[in-house]
C-alpha cells in the first residue's frame, strides 16, 4: 500500500516486520553539523545515519535511516520499519535526536520518506546523494545502520548480483551483496568507499532473521524514483489485482501441454480486477500488451508499465483455445497496493517402485454422491497434496469433472486438479501418486502448512 500525508510536523514512528525477513542497517546522524572537507568518506556517511525509535515513553528501537540529499530536509528508510506510525524518534551517532514527520509510505516497494524540523541554527544537514554509476559486481561496499540495536554498525562486503527480483509482484530488481545485516538494518545505507549512495539495505536471502551471506538493498536509480514520486505525490501505487497464480514450471506444463512459460491461474476474487477481466481459474497468462512472460516475475513489471494506460492486455491460454482479455486499472486512490500469489510448485519428486494407475479411492479420497469430497485418509497421497474434506474437484488436467467422470477416473501419470473450498475459493492441487511427499504435511483451511507461500498481485 503506498500512502502520502502531505505537510511537514515534527514527531513519530513504529516498526513492521516483513514478509521476506527484512533488516535494515541504520544509525544516524540527524542533527549533525555538517562534515568538514577533510573528514573520510565513510565517517561523513555515518553522519548521515539515523537511528529510528518509537516517539513514545519507551522510545523502542525501530530501526535504520539516512538523510537524503546534500542539504537533507527529509530522511529515508523502510517502510516496514515505520510501519504505520505516524511520527518517530531520530538519533544521530552524535546523540542528538529531533522527531520526524512520515509523510509518505509504499509498503508495496517498502520505501518511507520522514519530514525533519529545521536545525536550530538554521544550517543544512548534509546527507547522501546517489552515486553517479550504480553499483557494478565485485564493488566492495558498506552497510551502515544498527543492527541488533547495534548504533552507527559499519559491515563490509562486496556486490555479488547487480539486478535480483527478489519478490515475485514487486517490480523492483536489487543489488545484492554480503556485507553483514541483520535485524535492526533495515532502512541504513549501501555506501561505497566514497561514501556515495548505492542503495537501502531491505531483506536477506533467509527466513532465520539472522545474515546467512546474502542482502538485498534497493538499488539508488530506483529508490531515487521511488523517493522523489513519494514527495511529489506522482508515484502510483501497484494495483491489487485479486488473482492468485503458480509458475507454470515442467511439471504443470507437462500435465496441461502447455509450454513452460507464463502463470497458472489459481483463483480469481470475486468483484476484483482480474475476475473483471474475465480471467477463470485454471488460465495459464502467457503474455501483458504483446510481451511474453519468459520469467514469472515480468508480470509485475508488465503491470508496473501498463498503469499510465489504466488498461493491460493478456495474451491467455484457455484449453486449446487462445485469447486476448483487457485488464482495467483502478486509480490510484481506489487501488493502493499489489495482490497476486505466486505458489511455487515442490521442486522434485522422488519415483518409488511405479503402480500403473490409481483410482482417487487408492489415493485417499472418500467421494460423496457430488463429487464433493467427504474425507482424506491420514497420511494418504491426496492429504499430502493439499485435498482437503468439502473440496469439489472441478477438473483434472483441464478437462472438467463430474461425479460420474470422477468415479470412472483413473490417474495414469501426475495430475494437475482444480479444487474448490467450501467457501468457493480456487486453487490447484499437484497430486503425483509416485512422487515423495513431504512428511508431516497437514492441510489447514484448505492448503498445505509446508507448501510454499501463495504470493498475491
Amino acid at each position: 500500500m503506498l500512502s502520502i500525508k502531505t505537510g511537514v510536523r515534527a514527531m513519530g514512528v513504529r516498526l513492521v516486520p516483513m514478509v521476506v525477513t527484512c533488516f535494515l542497517v541504520a544509525a544516524g546522524a540527524v542533527v549533525a553539523a555538517p562534515a568538514g572537507a577533510g573528514d573520510a568518506p565513510l565517517e561523513s556517511a555515518m553522519d548521515a545515519v539515523l537511528v529510528v525509535r518509537s516517539d513514545d515513553a519507551e522510545e523502542r528501537f525501530l530501526g535504520s535511516a539516512f538523510l537524503w540529499g546534500d542539504e537533507a530536509v527529509v530522511a529515508v528508510t523502510n517502510a516496514h520499519v515505520v510501519g504505520d506510525a505516524e511520527e518517530v524518534v531520530l538519533v544521530d551517532r552524535h546523540g542528538e535526536a529531533v522527531v520526524g514527520s512520515v509523510i509518505a509510505r509504499d509498503e508495496t516497494r517498502d520505501v518511507a520518506v520522514i519530514s525533519l524540523p529545521p536545525r536550530e541554527d538554521g544550517q543544512p544537514r548534509r546527507g547522501l546523494a546517489p552515486a553517479a554509476v550504480p553499483a557494478g559486481l565485485g564493488d566492495e561496499v558498506y552497510a551502515l545502520g544498527a543492527p541488533l540495536g547495534i548504533e552507527f554498525t559499519l559491515t563490509e562486503g562486496r556486490i555479488s548480483a547487480t539486478a535480483r527480483q527478489v519478490e515475485i509482484t514487486v517490480p523492483l530488481k536489487m543489488v545484492q551483496h554480503d556485507a553483514a545485516v541483520n535485524p535492526g538494518s533495515s532502512g541504513g545505507p549501501l555506501v561505497d568507499a566514497e561514501g556515495r549512495l548505492l542503495g537501502m539495505n531491505s531483506q536477506i536471502a533467509d527466513g532465520s532473521r539472522m545474515f546467512v551471506g546474502i542482502a538485498y538493498a534497493i538499488a539508488t536509480p530506483d529508490l531515487d524514483r521511488i523517493v522523489q514520486g513519494l514527495i511529489d505525490e506522482t508515484l502510483a501505487p501497484l494495483p491489487k489485482l485479486g488473482l492468485t497464480a503458480r509458475p507454470v514450471d515442467r511439471k504443470v506444463a507437462a500435465a496441461l501441454g502447455v509450454p513452460t512459460t507464463g502463470l497458472l491461474v489459481d483463483a480469481t476474487t470475486r468483484g476484483g480486477l482480474a475476475a473483471a477481466s474475465g480471467l477463470l481459474p485454471g488460465d495459464v497468462i502467457l503474455a501483458v500488451d504483446g510481451q511474453a512472460l519468459a520469467n514469472p516475475g515480468d508480470f509485475a513489471f508488465a503491470i508496473e508499465t501498463a498503469q499510465p494506460d489504466g488498461v493491460a492486455t493478456l495474451g491467455v491460454r484457455r484449453g486449446t483455445e487462445d485469447l486476448t482479455l483487457a485488464l482495467a486499472f483502478e486509480t490510484a486512490d481506489e487501488a493502493p497496493s499489489i495482490g497476486l500469489k505466486v505458489r511455487e510448485l515442490p521442486a522434485s519428486m522422488g519415483t518409488p517402485a511405479r503402480v500403473a494407475s490409481y483410482r482417487l479411492g487408492a489415493l485417499g479420497v472418500v467421494l460423496g454422491a457430488d463429487g464433493v469430497v467427504k474425507d482424506v485418509t491420514q497420511n494418504s497421497p491426496a492429504l499430502f497434496a493439499g485435498l482437503a474434506k468439502g473440496d469439489r474437484i472441478l477438473s483434472v488436467n483441464g478437462a472438467e469433472m463430474d461425479a460420474a467422470a470422477l468415479a470412472a477416473l483413473e490417474i495414469t501419470e501426475p495430475a494437475l486438479i482444480l479444487v474448490a473450498a467450501p467457501g468457493g475459493q480456487t486453487r490447484h492441487i499437484y497430486l503425483d501418486p509416485w512422487g515423495a511427499s513431504e512428511p508431516g504435511v497437514r492441510p489447514v483451511g484448505g492448503a498445505n502448512v509446508l507448501d510454499p507461500a501463495v504470493v498475491v498481485f
